[in-house]
């Protein structure tokens, strides 16, 4: 069986490595892109069995990223969490209108994340 893949795409290193460690340590295959532009074009080459995806993105924001993956034969399916630092009811209902399957408000609980991740995949 092959290793399950997840893509993070967001700009801040200090969320990112402790996040990718985390799911290392779980046995996931991570990949990372720093802006929306590299994000969409990195989930188009390698396939994420999920894409884990800030709004708040270089280039082109993660509500836009999330619509057109889901307007991608390959990708339509491929779950994307939205994890932000935006809290609004209005930011929450444009990422379910946008395709997200999940929205996490930064910092992570970490206690229960590994959870929420697998619920999905």
């Amino acid at each position: 069986m092959s290793q399950i893949r997840i893509l993070i795409v967001d700009d801040e290193k200090f969320f990112i490595e402790p996040v990718k460690r985390l799911l290392e340590g779980q046995d996931y295959a991570v990949d990372v892109a720093n802006d929306g532009i590299s994000g969409l074009a990195m989930a188009r080459q390698k396939q994420p069995d999920l894409i884990m995806l800030d709004l708040m993105l270089p280039g082109m924001n993660g509500y836009q990223v999330c619509r057109l993956l889901k307007f991608e034969e390959q990708l339509k399916h491929t779950p994307v969490i939205i994890v932000t630092a935006k809290d609004s009811e209005r930011d929450r209902e444009i990422a379910e209108e946008s395709g997200a399957a999940l929205y996490l408000v930064k910092p992570l609980n970490y206690q229960t994340f590994p959870s929420q991740i697998e619920s999905l995949l």
